[in-house]
């Protein structure tokens, strides 16, 4: 059995049922439990372990609820486009990607979270060239020590068939419920404090046929794992909804079984009349990604009406070629900004709210994640939790004249990168710098499989 002592923080955000935030704080673990949290001076005085995080600010490990780790080769490409003409530019070079490239972008996706503060993470791979499988991003999840939730994406709907993708990338129904249902065999793991599980996540409604959501529905249900898609992102999408299976987004998804608490969409930009309340009602979640959505120009999605309604928000980078960037803890930030914006009179709502506050932006990140995810071990340090956590120095230029709130000054100020980055009592970035891989290399190779995949 190993221990970790973690002290003299000098704040320590818990995220408990009392929203503890302990100066001088600290924790102790066992084999990546928590057992103990408080001041330092109510913990025992050794470890295996021991961590002293003298004026840094400790909080519970960042949980991104929506990404495309291979997006992170082709960033900065189709700058001005919105999303579907964004992924009609994109597709083709996609469709050259190997299994060293998705292997290379998950190493790259997953440090760049981490070194952000992030311990467990999502991603939606939904399309397979060239013999990729979704095992090229869970072997590597596993050996950076990332919990990860490795979501089975699938396309079926390809040009041909009114589609937005090529054929090229598409999939008939049997391979892909075939190998969902290899995959929850081989990987998935219900247990508390699991680092791997598997989510089915057919793609979008204009890539995906109504037959491969719900027989995808049906076998989630059948194992007990989660659902997730994109949903209600664009406009563009609910026109194509309408047009194609006579029903707005949400309505589709309640047709075919996709509602309750075991799903969570991406985006829920644009839910409609009623579309707070449906969630609210079906316990439906939302991957919250605002980067994403600014950039692409979907609008804003009205995530204070979520939160109000009770509704389980959380926070996504995305895909870092609609992002062009993964760093969770600036996400949060950004959310917070934003939906300052949507509280904005004559702007998305009928009438002003109160302003997002940075604990409530953390929240999201944090609790809300876990939520969305359906995990009752992350989110919060607390005894019976998992010892995953982030930590930041509050000595940098940019939080100077902050640090009378230290909490506020770390969602406020400008991102800063973690110092240090644990999942399961174990380091995963130290000092600054990933512990499992060399930095530079890791970039080298990356840029090297961008170059060729976006020179053909």
């Amino acid at each position: 059995m190993t221990t970790l002592l973690v002290r003299n923080a000098t704040m320590l955000v818990t995220m408990n049922g009392r929203r503890e935030e302990i100066p001088d704080g600290g924790l102790f673990a066992r084999d990546g439990w928590i057992e103990q949290v408080g001041p330092s001076g109510s913990l025992p005085f050794s470890a295996d372990e021991v961590l002293d995080l003298s004026g840094q600010i400790v909080i519970p490990g960042l949980v991104n609820t929506h990404h495309h780790f291979y997006q992170t080769l082709t960033r900065a490409i189709a700058q001005s486009a919105p999303l579907f003409e964004w992924l009609t530019t994109l597709y083709p070079i996609w469709a050259r990607l190997t299994p060293a490239d998705i292997r290379v972008s998950t190493q790259t996706a997953l440090i760049e979270l981490a070194m952000s503060g992030c311990t467990t993470s999502s991603d939606h791979l939904y399309l397979f060239p060239n013999g990729s499988r979704l095992e090229d991003t869970i072997e590597p999840a596993r050996e950076l020590g990332m919990r990860f939730h490795a979501a089975h994406g699938s396309m079926s709907l390809g040009e041909s068939d009114g589609g937005l993708p090529p054929d090229s990338v598409v999939e008939t129904v049997d391979t892909i419920l075939a190998e969902s249902e290899r995959l929850i065999k081989a990987h998935h793991d219900p247990t508390p404090g699991a680092l791997t599980r598997i989510v089915l996540a057919p793609c979008s409604p204009f890539s995906v046929t109504p037959e491969v959501m719900r027989e995808s529905a049906a076998l989630a249900r059948r194992h007990d794992v989660r659902l997730h898609t994109h949903l209600a992102e664009t406009k563009d999408e609910e026109e194509f909804c309408i047009r194609e299976f006579g029903s707005p987004p949400l309505q589709y998804a309640e047709d075919l079984d996709w509602a309750g608490s075991d799903v969570w969409f991406a985006h829920a930009v644009h839910p409609g009349r009623g579309g707070v309340d449906w969630m609210a009602r079906t316990g439906s979640g939302v991957a919250h990604c605002p980067s994403s959505n600014m950039r692409l120009g979907s609008g804003i999605a009205p995530i204070s009406d979520y939160l109000a309604a009770g509704v389980a928000t959380g926070l996504g980078v995305d895909g870092s070629a609609s992002n062009d960037g993964g760093h969770l803890l600036g996400e949060a930030r950004q959310a917070m900004l934003l939906a300052r914006v949507a509280a904005s009179p004559g702007l998305v709502h009928a009438e002003e709210q109160p302003q997002m506050s940075a604990r409530t932006a953390l929240e999201m990140a944090t609790l809300g994640g876990a939520a969305v995810l359906g995990r009752d071990d992350i989110g919060a340090l607390e005894p019976g939790k998992v010892a995953d956590f982030a930590a930041f120095d509050l000595n940098q230029i940019e939080f100077a004249g902050a640090l009378h709130d230290p909490v506020a000054a770390l969602l406020m100020c400008a991102p800063v990168p973690a110092r240090h980055t644990y999942v399961h009592g174990s380091p995963v970035v130290t000092d600054g710098r990933p512990v499992a891989l060399e930095l530079e290399s890791l970039l080298d190779e990356h840029n090297r499989a961008s170059r060729r995949l976006i020179e053909g």
